[in-house]
């Protein structure tokens, strides 16, 4: 009986402590959110800006919103966008001292520096849509332009809303992705694979890198090709990581 209690307390501590994690959790996206909020305009030109600088701007091209609510709603997707970016680091440290007194030392140190890498990994996939793939992308569909006065005059008029939802998957899209050395080093390390296993599942990885990107991004060659070949990078990258960590296993 006493053996029973003391699992029941066991078990009701870690739902408490879970429960403490979460609403910190929880309470660092809300204050984040009403900051994001505040400044849902200076956000939206930062989102907005390797369009804006290819824009016509003295012809007057700009951002529109079609529906009365657009905007509104397009600012509250924009602080909730960056509450989640910016508290992540916050909650990964909720989510560290969760795990953590029930870890030894050396699972510890081995641990740690994939839950550092996340983020970190997630702001390089992030930042290479922001100034890499975003101008390119935004300036090949704005070549389908015909602002001169031959032929039927066509020029974007983009929507705030759908801006920001194309801008939100690319970004999303490359962050989750970045993360596929965090995942396969991380199954490595714990025996789920090895570096021969990845090796032989090349072939089979590259076509699902190019299924993935058809998934995540819009249905363009350019966006599905600018994110399959980093997600084949990243697994080629994940195979060398495994090779080194099978190695220090082996002595």
């Amino acid at each position: 009986m006493a053996e029973e209690k003391f699992e029941e307390m066991s078990l009701i501590g870690h739902l408490t402590e879970l429960r403490k994690r979460l609403l910190w959790s929880f309470l660092y996206i809300l204050l984040i959110f009403i900051v994001c909020f505040y400044f849902a305009d200076e956000l939206f030109a930062f989102l907005a800006s390797p369009l804006v600088e290819l824009f016509d701007k003295d012809k007057g091209q700009g951002f529109i919103y079609t529906a009365l609510q657009e905007a509104f709603f397009t600012e509250l997707k924009i602080a909730f966008f960056f509450a989640l970016f910016f508290s992540f680091p916050l909650i990964a440290i909720q989510i560290w001292r969760f795990i953590a007194p029930g870890l030894y030392k050396k699972e510890k140190r081995a641990f740690l520096p994939y839950l550092v890498a996340t983020p970190i990994l997630f702001f390089a996939g992030g930042s290479m849509v922001y100034y890499i793939i975003a101008p390119l992308a935004w300036s090949f569909f704005l070549s389908y332009q015909n602002l001169g006065s031959s032929g039927v005059p066509i020029r974007l008029e983009a929507k705030m809303g759908e801006y920001l939802s194309l801008m939100m998957r690319f970004i999303f899209a490359f962050g989750l992705a970045f993360q596929l050395p965090v995942v396969l080093s991380l199954m490595a390390r714990v025996g789920m694979v090895t570096y021969e296993s990845l090796k032989k599942f090349r072939k089979y990885a590259i076509v699902l890198a190019f299924l993935s990107a058809a998934f995540l991004t819009p249905p363009d060659p350019f966006s599905q090709i600018s994110l399959a070949l980093p997600i084949i990078f990243l697994y080629e990258v994940s195979i060398y990581i495994a090779k080194l960590i099978q190695k220090n296993k082996d002595k």
